[in-house]
Parts: C-alpha cells; sequence; structure tokens
C-alpha cells in the first residue's frame, strides 16, 4: 500500500521500474508525464507576440496571412490606426478589467481596443509611461490629454522575443489559447486554479457562491474604472481584512480548487511564488502604493491563501518562494504538478520589461532541463491576460464568462511535438484537464462526483469547445533532448534579481 502523501506520479514510477524489472510494459501515453509545470506570465495578447508568426492564426494581411490589415478606429484623433512592429522593450498597454474586454470585443468586431486607452478609466495602463503623479492637478491633466504611450496595435516578433520565437519552433505553437474569463488577472488566476472565479455569502456554505469576474473577493470592491480619480493616488483604499498573514477574517473562496482534488488523490504539488511586488492595484487602479507579494498572504498572483479548502486540507506549506523552484528542479524533486509565478519586475505585466519576463522564463525552464525530471515534464506556458493589447480573433461564447481574449501559449517537453502549431480551441481548463487525465483518473472539478459541492454553473473541462492537450504530444517518439538557451547578463538586470541569480 502506498504510503499516504505519497504523490500518485512517484508511486507510479516506483511501480513501473517494478514492474520493468519483471519486463512489464513500462508508463505509456499520457502517464510519460510525471511532471506538470504551468508558468504564468503576463497581461499579452497573441496578436502582440505572435501575430507574424508564420502558419499561425495573426494579423491579417501581414507575414503573409491571409485578408486586410485591420485599423482599429481612433476616436481621440478621428482616424484609424493599424498594427506596427514596435521595438519597445517597455510597454504600456490598456485598460484590462472585464468593462475593458467587453468594450474592447466590441460584439466581436474587436475594433474597442484604442477607445479604452483614450477612454479616461482609471485602470488604463497608459498612465504608466508617464512621469510620477503625485497630485490630483496632474492626474487631471493627464486623464483630460492625449495619452503620450497609445501602443495597444503595436506587436513584437523574434527581435524582441527571440526565445519565445524559439520554443515555438522547437516545441509546440498554441493558436487558439483563450484566456478563460473576459476580465483581468485575478479571476484569470482563479479560472487556473479552480476553473471558476466567484463571491461567496457564506464561505463555509460552497452553495452560496455566485459566478463574479469583476471583484471576487467578498469584501473587496467593485473596480475603479467608475469612480474618482482619486484612487489612482492611493487616496481610496480597498483593504481585504483577510489578505493580512495571521488574520482572524476567514479567507474569501468557498468553492474548490484544484488542490483539494490533488489532496485526496495523494498526489504532490507546489505553487512556487515570486517574492516581490504585484503590479496590478486590487483596487483596480494602476497607481497606487506598492504590494508586496509574499507567500504567507493572498493576492491577485497567490489566490490559493484565499481557498477554504487549502486552509482545511493543511496545504497552505505548499505556496513555497520560487527559489525552492530551482532546488527542487536542479535536484530531480519537482512535484506531480506545480505552478511558477512571477512577480511585477519579471512578469512582463506593462510597464515590466519584456527581456526582463523572457529572461525569467529562460531561467526556470533552464532549470527543468537541467534537471533529471525534464524527461517526463511537460511545461506549459501562458500569460494570464491580453493586457489592453490588440487581438483579432473573436473569443467563443462559454457560459456568460469566457472565453476572454487569446492569449500565447507554448507547450515545451521531451514529448512535444516539434514546430507544430496547434489550432485548437484551448482555455487554462485544458491545464486542468491534463492534470485530472494524468494524475487524477479523469476526475473532473464536478460539485457532482467530487466530493465538495459547490454551485459553479458547469464543469468548465468537459466544455464541447474545448481541445485536448495530448494532441500537442506524440509519446511515441524518441524524448527530446534539452534546448537550453543563453541569459541576459546579470548586470542588465534588476538588481533584486542579480542575488537570486547568484544562487541558480
Amino acid at each position: 500500500m502506498v504510503a499516504a502523501g505519497l504523490g500518485v506520479a512517484v508511486a507510479l514510477a516506483l511501480l513501473a521500474a517494478a514492474a520493468g524489472a519483471k519486463g512489464a510494459p513500462s508508463l505509456s501515453g499520457i502517464h510519460k508525464i510525471r511532471h506538470v509545470v504551468i508558468i504564468m506570465q503576463e497581461n499579452r495578447s497573441f496578436d502582440s507576440y505572435f501575430g507574424t508568426y508564420p502558419g499561425a492564426d495573426g494579423i491579417p494581411g501581414l507575414a503573409g496571412h491571409p485578408g486586410k490589415v485591420p485599423c482599429v478606429p481612433d476616436p481621440m484623433r478621428h482616424d484609424c490606426q493599424r498594427p506596427y512592429h514596435n521595438h519597445a522593450d517597455s510597454n504600456a498597454g490598456g485598460p484590462h478589467m472585464a468593462v475593458d474586454a467587453l468594450a474592447d470585443i466590441d460584439g466581436g468586431k474587436m475594433d474597442g481596443f484604442i477607445a479604452s486607452v483614450e477612454s479616461g478609466h482609471p485602470d488604463t495602463d497608459r498612465l504608466a509611461c508617464r512621469a510620477p503623479i503625485t497630485t490630483n492637478a496632474q492626474l487631471v491633466q493627464v486623464l483630460n490629454g492625449p495619452p503620450t504611450c497609445l501602443d495597444v496595435m503595436g506587436y513584437h516578433d523574434a527581435r524582441e522575443i527571440p526565445d519565445y520565437w524559439k520554443y515555438a519552433k522547437n516545441f509546440v505553437l498554441q493558436d487558439h489559447m483563450f484566456e478563460p474569463v473576459a476580465s483581468w488577472s485575478e479571476p484569470a488566476h482563479l479560472y487556473m486554479m479552480s476553473a471558476w472565479s466567484a463571491t461567496c455569502l457564506n464561505v463555509l456554505e460552497p452553495m452560496s457562491c455566485k459566478t463574479d469576474v469583476v471583484e471576487p473577493d467578498s469584501d473587496g470592491a467593485p473596480p475603479t474604472s467608475n469612480q474618482s480619480g482619486a484612487a489612482l493616488l492611493g487616496l481610496l483604499t480597498v483593504s481585504d481584512q483577510d489578505d493580512v498573514a495571521g488574520s482572524s477574517q476567514p479567507p474569501d473562496y468557498g468553492w474548490t480548487d484544484i488542490t483539494y482534488l490533488l489532496y485526496r488523490h495523494h498526489v504532490s504539488w507546489r505553487y512556487y511564488l515570486t517574492q516581490g511586488t504585484e503590479p496590478d492595484c486590487a483596487s483596480g487602479a494602476m497607481t497606487c502604493t506598492p504590494v508586496p507579494q509574499n507567500v504567507e498572504t493572498p493576492e491577485i498572483w497567490n489566490p490559493l491563501p484565499d481557498f477554504v479548502d487549502v486552509h482545511q486540507d493543511n496545504q497552505l506549506g505548499n505556496i513555497v518562494p520560487d527559489t525552492q523552484f530551482f532546488r527542487d528542479a536542479y535536484r530531480g524533486s519537482l512535484p506531480a504538478v506545480s505552478w511558477v509565478i512571477p512577480s511585477g519586475d519579471d512578469s512582463e505585466h506593462a510597464p515590466a520589461r519584456i527581456s526582463w519576463g523572457q529572461d525569467h522564463v529562460v531561467r526556470v525552464i533552464n532549470a527543468i532541463m537541467s534537471g533529471p525530471d525534464w524527461k517526463s515534464t511537460a511545461i506549459f506556458l501562458a500569460w494570464d491576460d491580453w493586457g489592453g493589447f490588440y487581438d483579432h480573433v473573436k473569443p467563443p461564447r462559454v457560459d456568460g464568462a469566457g472565453y476572454g481574449l487569446r492569449v500565447p501559449g507554448l507547450v515545451i517537453s521531451p514529448y512535444a511535438r516539434k514546430g507544430y502549431i496547434d489550432h485548437q480551441t484551448l482555455s487554462f481548463d485544458a491545464y486542468l484537464k491534463f492534470i485530472e487525465d494524468d494524475f487524477l483518473g479523469g476526475q473532473r472539478l464536478n460539485p457532482r462526483t467530487d466530493g465538495r459541492p459547490d454551485s459553479r454553473p458547469d464543469v468548465r473541462e468537459n466544455a464541447r469547445i474545448l481541445g485536448n492537450l495530448v494532441r500537442d504530444f506524440d509519446f511515441n517518439q524518441r524524448p527530446r533532448p534539452p534546448m537550453l538557451l543563453p541569459r541576459i547578463p546579470p548586470s542588465k538586470l534588476p538588481p533584486n534579481l542579480i542575488p537570486v541569480l547568484k544562487n541558480h
């Protein structure tokens, strides 16, 4: 009998080794993957990174893609703007709350991106490219004047993101990966972990939870798109009282997340969080006092400490600093399932530098490839929402909450198809589906069968439109060797990253 707490992946590996000694067949198909690593970066649309990638569903009229180059209306200038190649390493992007997703999509016309930036909503990223705003007078001047960093129509290619294009060329690029919800980072991360975003009237009664893609914290406030500009100066403060280490307040999320099933099935997992700061303000504003990001407290990118079931299962210790990830990767002690989350400076969230974010991802992937777990690992790399950047593909409609706009998606594995472009309709729900099929015998986050009923409207992993990530693999091929990519010299990285690099 397998000891309690031993991961199913590890148990299967031990059983396979024992069976191999007797000449029995080893693990096959999806079960050759004994480590799933999800790397979640920030705020880029598919077209902004891969809109000119050969063979992908990219920007019409560019790089040989069929169609006429789109021209998106610019209400403030009374004309329109076409996509252009943007060399800048730091971008401004656009507003990306739920209301902005609806405006950008504009009923499927995909033409609201510039109007969103020019709307004056306090959550617009155009403020990030201005000099520091310290007074209300400066704020009014910025909001009433034309944006000087209007770059939502800009796109990058192999000149700015060479490593991402190399991964696409040598592994799998997904050109119909959609954010699971038409909203911002917090709901996107909740869907990544639980296939739902909700507000609960009583967190101890999961059936009291109702879908909420705007501000899922039960004691939070609405986003500040309709509040005064004072929020941008930090004069309006939204305080979520349980988001403090040692708080006596209950967590916010009463429904079920994937770690509940992993725990029940004795599957090991870790959530590796880069210690640093959050780029988004909890109030929805784009300018506020920097908010620390650490493993002890729930935040936008660290939702698990806010789930009741994580507390009940005593699994808070599985949320660890990303420094632990590098030790685990190099030693060959990665868990069966892991998530790797950046900090503000290496997240690619505007105005963070793209090069620093790409270097962070390369550092993570190189660590996996350099360790003994590479030969049995699948890496899923994506960006949590579109960040206000242009994309030309209308998102499919799923259960009223999603999908959101397209984001880049990559699959990197020794069993990944080489140079394959996956045109399936996908969302982060597909990550959960893959984990469930690989480690949980196909058990879903289904309130009727998972042993912990909640009131979610559907089982996202079973959506008919959702593709299957298994198609991105060839489990009959000889495992691919590592492809280690060069790093940015430490002298060109932000100072707070250099101490981490010295240890890795």
